[in-house]
């Protein structure tokens, strides 16, 4: 038997592309890139999008929160908590703009829990969003 499983949360959003939303591998659970979308929604939250689906203006403040929200869903269905995250990635598209507001939210979210963190910026996200986390927590 393989002590790999595949994990779908029921809360979060739809994968984009052909991946789970996490994959348990003995004690620990590496989870998909998390966005800010919400589950069945076609609105991303903190997000103002022009006719040809492109980014007028965001809130990076309300992306930041969503996120970690369907970070929570993905941890909590696959039988984790966020207290057990111990790396994350962080991805985010305009590291000028966007990176002391999202430092001053991930220490509201981390303030018990010091994972190690890595903050990079991309040109762009496969959808039109501003910030992604890639997660690795443990898992009994």
């Amino acid at each position: 038997m393989s002590d790999e499983t595949i994990i779908n949360s029921s809360k979060a959003p739809e994968p984009v592309g052909l991946y789970p939303h996490a994959r348990r591998v003995g004690n620990l659970l590496f989870l998909s890139g998390v966005g800010p979308r919400e589950k069945s929604a076609k609105k991303i939250p903190g997000i103002e999008l022009n006719e040809q689906g492109e980014i007028i203006s965001y809130d990076i403040e309300a992306q930041c929160r969503a996120v970690f929200q369907n970070v929570k869903y993905i941890l909590e269905d696959a039988g984790s908590s966020w207290e057990k995250i111990v790396d994350v990635t962080v991805f985010l598209t305009n590291m000028k703009d966007d990176f002391q507001t999202y430092n001053k939210i991930y220490a509201e979210y981390f303030r018990d829990n010091l994972p190690c963190r890595t903050t990079v910026e991309v040109n762009k996200l496969p959808t039109p969003i501003a910030i992604e986390l890639k997660v690795i927590a443990t898992i009994d």
